[in-house]
């Protein structure tokens, strides 16, 4: 395999400290909103749209900070870059666009 597993693990624990940053971003914008509870309908209406929206992208950052720390367990135990089905070796430039996949293209679809 032609992956570098240096580079892999750096890329992923910046992705990692990036997903963690993101979750408690959301995590605090959702539980200290930036204004008063609005008295205007319209206004509570979007505040409540908006918060759901934030949840939706907390549960992908925290889904993706999952994939994250799998990858990173996968490199500490000597498989990084075998696809999980069949054993073949990830395309480099699948793990270069995905550092997390788990799965060659031919699986992946």
């Amino acid at each position: 395999m032609s992956v570098d597993l240096d580079a892999a693990k750096q890329k992923l624990l910046t992705l990692q400290e990036e997903y963690e940053t993101r979750i408690e971003k959301i995590k605090n914008d959702i539980q200290n909103p930036q204004d008063e509870l609005n008295k205007d309908w319209e206004d509570q209406a979007i505040s409540i749209r908006q918060n759901d929206t934030r949840q939706l992208l907390a549960a992908e950052a925290h889904q993706n900070l999952i994939y994250v720390k799998n990858a990173l367990g996968i490199i500490a135990n000597g498989t990084y870059g075998e696809c999980e089905v069949c054993g073949k070796d990830i395309q480099p430039q699948r793990l270069e666009a995905v550092p997390y996949a788990t799965l060659c293209m031919d699986h992946a679809e």
